[in-house]
């Protein structure tokens, strides 16, 4: 895959007195998203003195800085001498294999998706199997893997009231947004199915072993597999 040209504009405002905001105008989304995690992959790697860390979203960024080191000006300064690139190298890209057991108790939502998109069960969930999904950021909680979801068609309607705790591994879908989740956690995202894999890693400072610009393969398993798989550690193809 070749890089693509770009016409990105960036805007650069304060966010309290320790952060700064990165906004990117582009002119289609995946150029704004492919500028926006270029960026932070060069924040992240220490170009600005006094920055801790840079945080990207769909279309922003989340500049964090020591302001014992620094200033909200001097950091304003850096980031608007630059210029978004004029041409876009694609992200190094891994594939995780996700296994997931569809419905049930750790699919509570799997029925109610079919039925809104008008479709058998079975098809919405070869639908799911079907594809790569781009992770495009990681959100909260605990870098929660944030892809677009499967062409069912319509979007998906959250709950109404959200569940106080949906399990960790959980794969839920809102919007035209799907989502894996790390750890157990409050939401209102319409739960499909969960991997028996352990996502948050405690032997590593990367808490998970995804970053944005990777892809899941998500594939259906049964009941038995799911049992032998529980608590295996994620990992991407390069892993073995």
């Amino acid at each position: 895959m070749t890089g693509i040209r770009t016409a990105a504009k960036l805007d650069v405002s304060p966010c309290g007195d320790a952060a700064v905001r990165i906004t990117v105008d582009g002119a289609h989304a995946e150029e704004v998203w492919g500028t926006v995690h270029h960026l932070a992959r060069r924040l992240n790697h220490g170009e600005v003195p006094g920055v801790l860390s840079a945080v990207p979203t769909y279309d922003a960024i989340l500049v964090e800085f020591d302001p014992c080191e620094t200033t909200v000006d001097t950091v304003m300064f850096h980031l608007l001498s630059w210029e978004a690139p004029d041409v876009l190298e694609p992200l190094p890209s891994r594939v995780l294999d996700v296994p997931v057991l569809f419905g049930g108790a750790e699919g509570p939502d799997l029925e109610w998706v079919a039925g809104v998109a008008g479709l058998p069960v079975h098809r919405v969930v070869e639908l799911v199997c079907g594809t790569e999904y781009l992770i495009r950021c990681l959100g909260g909680p605990a870098a929660s893997a944030m892809t677009d979801g499967p062409e069912l068609g319509v979007p998906v309607p959250r709950l109404a009231t959200p569940r106080l705790r949906v399990p960790p591994g959980a794969v839920s879908l809102a919007g035209r947004q799907a989502v894996l989740g790390p750890v157990a956690a409050p939401s209102g995202w319409r739960q499909i199915g969960r991997t028996p894999l352990a996502v948050l890693r405690t032997d590593t400072d990367a808490v998970v072993p995804y970053r944005p610009g990777d892809r899941l393969r998500f594939s259906a398993i049964d009941e038995t597999a799911y049992a032998r798989l529980r608590g295996e550690p994620m990992r991407h193809r390069a892993d073995g």
